[in-house]
C-alpha cells in the first residue's frame, strides 16, 4: 500500500505514532521517526525499523524547519507527513492558568502548524503530498475534562479543512480523531474513564495498530478522492448513548 513512499510520522517514540510507523515499515514504505527528546523508545524503534530519527520541540519553528530539512536531504523526498505529535494534561478548567492553555495550544497546535509549514513547500514542488492530522474525540464535546486539550484538538480539526482548501488538489489534508486508545496515557484511567470507554458500541478500548490503519489509508493514493475531512474512530462511543 506504501511502496516507494517515504512518511514523516512525529511524536512517534510511543504509543500511536510507534504504532504507525511500525505498520507504515510494514506496508513498504519509508519511515522517517520523530521524538521530543532523545529517548531510549526513539532509538529503540529506529534501531528495529532500520529508519532514521530526529529530534526536535515542535512548539519551536526554527527547530521543526531544521529537522524536516534535514530529513528532505537525508532522504531526498517526503510525500506524507502523520502529525501525532501532542501532549495533554488533566487540569479542571476553573483550575487551568494560562500558562497551561498556552503549553497545550503551542505543542498540539502550533506544533501541528511548524510541521505542516515545513513540509508543504517541498510538497508544492513536487505537486504532491499527504498531511495526516490527529485530532481526538474530545474535539467533539463528547466526554468531559480536559478543556485546553479538547479545545486544541477542534482547532486543529478546522485547521485541517483550512489547509485542504488551500492547497488543494496537489496536498491532501486530512485528520483523523481517535476515540479511546491503549496507550501509556490509558494507564492514568480510573474506574469513571474505564466505565466510558466500555460504553462504546464495540465495548473496548482501541489498539493502537487500528488507529494507524486510519491514518496510512489516508496517507496512502487508495485516499485519492478525500481531501478535507476528519474521521472519528471511536468505536461507536460517540453515538452509544450511554
Amino acid at each position: 500500500m506504501l511502496k516507494n513512499k517515504t512518511i514523516f510520522i512525529t511524536g512517534s517514540s510511543r504509543g500511536i505514532g510507534a504504532a504507525t510507523a511500525r505498520l507504515a515499515k510494514e506496508y513498504g514504505a519509508t519511515v522517517i521517526l520523530h521524538g521530543q527528546t532523545n529517548s531510549d523508545h526513539l532509538e529503540a524503534l529506529a534501531k528495529e525499523l532500520g529508519s532514521k530519527f530526529y529530534v526536535c520541540d515542535a512548539g519551536n519553528k526554527t527547530e521543526v524547519e531544521e529537522a524536516v530539512q534535514h530529513a528532505i536531504a537525508d532522504h531526498g523526498k517526503i510525500d506524507a507527513i502523520i502529525n501525532c505529535a501532542g501532549m495533554t494534561n488533566r487540569v479542571r478548567f476553573m483550575d487551568s492558568t494560562d500558562e497551561q492553555w498556552l503549553e497545550i495550544f503551542k505543542v498540539n497546535v502550533l506544533g501541528t502548524v511548524h510541521f505542516c509549514q515545513a513540509v508543504i513547500p517541498h510538497m508544492q514542488k513536487n505537486k504532491y503530498g499527504h498531511i495526516v492530522n490527529v485530532a481526538s474525540i474530545r474535539a467533539y464535546g463528547v466526554t468531559s475534562g480536559r478543556p485546553a486539550y479538547s479545545a486544541a484538538k477542534a482547532a486543529i480539526m478546522n485547521l485541517t479543512a483550512t489547509l485542504a482548501k488551500e492547497f488543494a488538489p496537489d496536498i491532501f489534508v486530512n485528520a483523523v480523531s481517535p476515540g479511546f486508545t491503549q496507550t501509556d496515557m490509558s494507564k492514568t484511567w480510573d474506574e469513571a474513564v474505564w466505565k466510558q470507554v466500555n460504553s462504546a458500541l464495540l465495548g473496548r478500548v482501541a489498539q493502537p495498530k487500528e488507529i494507524a490503519e486510519m491514518l496510512l489509508f489516508l496517507a496512502s493514493d487508495r485516499a485519492s478522492f478525500i481531501t478535507g475531512q476528519t474521521f472519528l474512530v471511536d468505536g461507536g462511543y460517540s453515538i452509544s448513548g450511554k
